[in-house]
């Protein structure tokens, strides 16, 4: 009996569960179902009432659907073929318990437990959709996100690139890895969506506003969600040069440094080369600020801002060199991530100049 009991149960379970959209039932339709349920019980083992069709009809036509599924699960059973199911015979006091008994029994225990199970499920839905909606505070959804484990946090994004897929960057003339520089182990090429980088800090070439643009400012701006947009506006916005950090949100990467480029129009001075390295720099100094050890850089200012592609590349590089030269011991990598191949191209050819064996330590600016 206890073996049947058992089985009931589980199959009660597993049928209720799966006889509802996404495996979710009707807290109100199941509690009554229960409730009524046990009155009729206990007045029938009281002598007060019969146990029979209209009694469990009564209780909840959703219950009584539940139970006819039921008969179907396990309509195979060796105990159940001695019972007419559909008449739903009344009990017999003092004999053996008659699978109705079994069944109500098990669906009852099974109902309590699925009725707390997804009682706890829709708070803890409720909470999380409060929590991100888009009138929560940011800085609750800042907090809560970046205090999750990696495995949490990735149950948040769709999908990733983790650093352990971004290879370092090697120069084909050198002899042995082992004669690279150290600095140079630091430094990854990477063509593809910085979006979808799963590490520290990504680099935004934003404009003053910090409220999303176009290009990759736009692309990220839409992959973190409007969580972003509402802590970039209590910044107060970016000077050119200067470097602002925000949480990442939706993203894979835990951090956001925003930098502004220089507006070049084909033009560039000194004026302009010094912009854009200290948007790299600053960039940097931000990250180990905040205790940041991977950081993503996108091509900037080389888009709208008309900074040509070819200029841009060794000021990039140059800043990253100098930059490491000092705090190479606070950096794990640095990667340079592009989106078209012209500018894959031009840093493969550069590359070799800041980041090999033979290159030379000084800046190049």
């Amino acid at each position: 009996m206890a073996f049947q009991l058992s089985k009931l149960t589980a199959a009660a379970a597993a049928r209720v569960s799966l006889s509802t959209p996404s495996g979710l039932i009707r807290e109100s339709n199941f509690t009554r179902c229960i409730k009524v349920s046990h009155t009729i019980i206990k007045n029938y083992w009281r002598g007060e009432g019969p146990l029979n069709t209209a009694s469990l009809l009564n209780s909840s036509r959703r219950g009584i659907n539940t139970v006819q599924r039921l008969e179907k699960c396990s309509a195979s059973s060796t105990a159940s073929k001695s019972v007419e199911w559909p008449s739903f015979r009344p009990w017999k006091r003092g004999g053996k318990f008659s699978r109705p008994a079994l069944v109500l029994f098990g669906l009852s225990a099974a109902a309590v437990a699925s009725s707390s199970v997804h009682s706890s499920a829709l708070c803890a839905m409720a909470s999380h959709s409060e929590l991100h909606s888009e009138d929560s505070d940011w800085k609750k959804v800042k907090k809560e996100l970046l205090s999750m484990s990696l495995e949490e946090r990735r149950k948040k994004y769709k999908n990733y690139i983790s650093l352990d897929d971004i290879p370092i960057w090697s120069h084909s003339d050198a002899s042995s890895p082992d004669e690279t520089h150290e600095i140079n182990k630091k430094i990854s090429l990477f063509r593809g969506d910085i979006t979808k980088l799963e590490i520290d800090a990504i680099a935004n070439a934003a404009n003053k506003t910090l409220l999303g643009g176009g290009g990759v400012d736009g692309a990220i701006h839409s992959g973190a969600g409007p969580f972003l947009r509402k802590e970039c506006s209590t910044l107060g916005g970016c000077e050119t040069g200067k470097a602002k950090i925000t949480g990442a949100y939706n993203l894979p990467a835990k951090y956001v440094i925003h930098t502004v480029g220089p507006i070049a129009h084909g033009s560039v001075g000194e004026r302009e080369k010094l912009a854009l390295r200290d948007c790299y720099y600053n960039c940097l100094h931000t990250a180990i600020e905040n205790n940041l050890r991977t950081v993503a850089f996108p091509c900037i200012s080389t888009g709208v801002y008309g900074y040509p592609p070819d200029e841009a590349v060794k000021v990039a590089l140059a800043t990253v060199k100098e930059f490491l030269e000092t705090h190479h011991a606070q950096m794990d990598r640095v990667i340079f991530c592009v989106f078209l191949k012209s500018d894959e191209e031009l840093y493969k050819k550069n590359l070799p100049v800041y980041f090999s064996q033979d290159a030379s330590p000084k800046s190049k600016l």
